[in-house]
């Protein structure tokens, strides 16, 4: 493939499953896989049909119960992504 007039090369591998710690709830599980898909907040709710605070809410539940304090922190507890 040729990007910018360089030849680039593009890679594909499958990533392992995340892990959800089974501390969360049904509803909190939806909204991690949600969050490792890269949704925002709003298209979290409309997909859930609930509001926006709720999401809210259950994501900081997930981030307290993950004991972390962002989503790119999240995803990595959850091994969706792979350190070095």
């Amino acid at each position: 493939m040729s990007l910018g007039g360089e030849e680039v090369a593009v890679l594909s591998f499958p990533l392992p499953p995340p892990t959800l710690p089974p501390s969360l709830s049904g509803a909190e599980r939806a909204v991690a896989l949600a969050l490792l898909e890269g949704s925002s907040n709003s298209e979290i709710a409309r997909a859930r049909r609930t509001s926006v605070r709720t999401v809210a809410n259950q994501i900081a539940s997930i981030f307290q119960k993950l004991g972390v304090r962002s989503r790119s922190e999240a995803v990595l507890a959850m091994g969706r992504l792979q350190r070095p």
